[in-house]
């Protein structure tokens, strides 16, 4: 009796052991190799620029309370709340010791498109690499060029404050195996110009609309066929809006009152960009007006919600 339990206890370790490893070997990070990143050139700091405001990088990495200039120091420190613990925001500077003055283009690029850290660990999606990752090698390049202009600082942020079992960093693997990937989110009528396309990529990619527009499940990942459809705001208050045609805000928006609306923060009616969105918007609008339309254009095309 005693052999026949020790035996079955065996067994059990061993079927443990054996789906411990093929979990692992499913959802280790996977980065992409240094000679993916070779051969890019020297980067264009005017179109990294570019992607920095589309991405609205001040927003989460300035110093909370910075103004001006002072929000091109990107020392990190914003703490982020959400229903699996607070982020904190990480200082992404020049800084050699404090940000990311070592960092290869390699290092930077699997961050923003794998989201695997330079020590080669699973980072946490709080960082929007499940968006980030539809942005061209091209333009990663150049965002690090820039990023490399910008001043430094000495700033360290805390670590992130998560609960058990969110704060087990092994576990985001099988996270990325369910909900990341680096297809397009919607799937467009194959007669779309150009400007729809471009819209696409800057909605889908750098500007990581659906990060905020789009509702999460329970494991925080995008619910299926509800594409900027709108969500709970996910630092707490409020509701983050629907922007697709079915919208009953946006949705009767002509291409023309969206993009005055990145540009200048007035809706048709003359009110102004609230809340979280406000900031947003003062980022878009540094883009030319052309990359605005285009954005439009896209919300116009996507699926009705």
């Amino acid at each position: 009796m005693i052999r026949r339990f020790v035996r079955y206890l065996l067994c059990l370790v061993g079927v443990f052991v054996i789906g411990g490893a093929v979990f692992y070997f499913i959802t280790a990070p996977t980065a992409l190799p240094e000679s993916h990143w070779a051969n890019l050139g020297d980067p264009d700091l005017k179109n990294g620029e570019m992607v920095f405001w589309t991405g609205g990088c001040v927003s989460c990495h300035a110093a909370p309370g910075s103004e001006g200039d002072a929000k091109l120091t990107l020392s990190g420190g914003l703490a982020l709340k959400s229903p699996f613990g607070t982020f904190h925001v990480p200082n992404i500077s020049p800084d050699e010791r404090a940000g990311i003055g070592t960092w290869t283009l390699a290092q930077f690029g699997n961050a923003m498109k794998r989201g695997v850290s330079p020590n080669g660990q699973h980072l946490y999606p709080a960082f929007p690499y499940n968006s980030y990752a539809r942005i061209s090698d091209k333009d990663i390049n150049d965002l690090f060029g820039y990023l490399k202009t910008l001043p430094k600082s000495g700033n360290v942020a805390p670590p992130h404050d998560l609960p058990f079992p969110y704060n087990i960093r092994l576990a985001l693997g099988g996270w990325k195996f369910l909900y990341f990937n680096d297809e397009p989110r919607v799937v467009l009528a194959a007669n779309v110009d150009d400007k729809v396309k471009r819209g696409q990529y800057l909605v889908e990619g750098a500007g990581h609309c659906g990060e905020c527009h789009t509702p999460r499940d329970r494991l925080g990942g995008f619910v299926a066929n509800t594409w900027l459809s709108g969500a709970p705001n996910p630092e707490g208050r409020g509701r983050i809006p629907n922007i697709t045609p079915g919208s009953k805000t946006v949705g009767s928006w002509s291409q023309d009152d969206i993009a005055n609306y990145l540009e200048t923060g007035f809706t048709p009616d003359f009110d102004t960009a609230g809340g979280s969105m406000a900031e947003v918007q003062r980022n878009l609008a540094r883009l030319p007006k052309p990359e605005l339309e285009a954005i439009a254009a896209y919300l116009k095309a996507v699926p009705s919600h």
